[in-house]
């Protein structure tokens, strides 16, 4: 049932979305951040910048950034929505040496840091691990 209410979520968020780009209205980039426990956190953060960044600076635990950004750590874990890893870049060589440190690392995890925040991810759905290592 939770991940129905995922998929209505996501779709509805999209209508509207296409709708707000139709006029050019877009401003804001919503993003769930769903905690390990299911707590969510709904943010909106202009676009540029980072997953990360648009956490850290809402308050949004479970997000620690320890290397604030420069991919050295794997503090910024998360587990991207399999909805929405297809629309994400590619993972690079650096982000992969971290992820694989990871022992809680998943088919779709990420380091949110990695993410640029961008229109195309308006409704972006991603989970905390339970621990940052």
């Amino acid at each position: 049932m939770i991940g129905f209410c995922l998929i209505l979520k996501a779709a509805i968020v999209a209508a509207a979305k296409n709708e707000l780009v139709a006029k050019g209205e877009l401003e804001m980039i919503n993003i769930l951040f769903i905690e390990h426990d299911g707590t969510e956190h709904p943010v909106e953060v202009k676009a540029g910048g980072s997953v990360m960044q648009a956490a850290v600076s809402n308050g949004v635990p479970g997000i620690d950034a320890d290397c604030g950004g420069s991919c050295s750590c794997a503090t910024c874990h998360v587990y991207v929505d399999s909805e929405w890893i297809d629309k994400l870049e590619t993972i690079g060589p650096t982000e992969e040496a971290m992820l694989s440190l990871s022992t809680d690392r998943q088919e779709t995890s990420r380091l949110s840091c990695q993410i640029p925040v961008a229109e195309n991810l308006d409704g972006l759905v991603v989970k905390t691990p339970e621990f940052q290592f």
